[in-house]
């Protein structure tokens, strides 16, 4: 059964291509979103995770003010990461001089903090965060991958040169690479002892116990 991973992108139908484009420009970029799409009717904003878009309007539809109550679009809602943002997002409307609905503030209970304000053609969109006060959202945490370490052959310093297999059944016991039936005294690093080890499964030495 398909599900939804995420919401790609929303388009809104805007009365002055121009003008949309330059409110949401300045907002946009305050909320970190880069202009990534920019066509003569189209304009396509990204934060890595979500695109908004605007598009022009027809004739036909310029022609019929926005009214949030009318079937379509109602409002849209910017999560945010902490009161704070929600603040300073109320700060940033203010001073470039958008339209404010309802300032920073609990709604709906003293969990929900938000501002609502309005575009240039009188939609309705909000700066949002749900959470008690004096917490902020925590962001999505991904697992790391476990990794396997390689296993690390005793160097000479530590009595090394010398590997011990599980029984002598399975050719195991213990093999002592500076031994000329082994290759001994070559060298080569982890990976010739490793080699060497499966060429003396065979060998005849006897299996002797490791001094500790």
């Amino acid at each position: 059964m398909p599900s939804v991973v995420g919401i790609d992108h929303l388009v809104l139908s805007v009365g002055n291509f121009a003008r949309s484009k330059e409110f949401y420009s300045k907002l946009l970029r305050f909320l970190g979103f880069k202009l990534k799409y920019d066509y003569a009717d189209m304009a396509g904003w990204s934060n890595g995770r979500t695109l908004f878009w605007i598009a022009a309007a027809d004739t036909q539809g310029r022609r019929r003010k926005y009214r949030k109550g009318d079937i379509g679009f109602h409002h849209y809602a910017f999560e945010l990461a902490s009161r704070k943002d929600v603040d300073e997002l109320g700060a940033f409307l203010e001073k470039n001089e958008m339209t404010v609905l309802d300032p920073p503030g609990e709604y709906y209970g003293r969990n929900y903090y938000a501002v609502y304000f309005a575009d240039p053609d009188g939609m309705k969109l909000e700066g949002m965060i749900w959470t008690p006060p004096g917490r902020k959202r925590k962001p999505a945490t991904r697992k790391k991958a476990r990794t396997r370490k390689s296993p690390t052959l005793p160097s000479p310093a530590r009595g090394g040169g010398i590997i011990s297999f599980p029984s002598p059944a399975r050719g195991g016991g213990v093999f002592d690479f500076s031994s000329p039936a082994c290759g001994g005294g070559q060298g080569g690093g982890q990976d010739a002892m490793l080699s060497s080890a499966r060429a003396c499964a065979t060998t005849m030495l006897r299996p002797r116990r490791l001094a500790v």
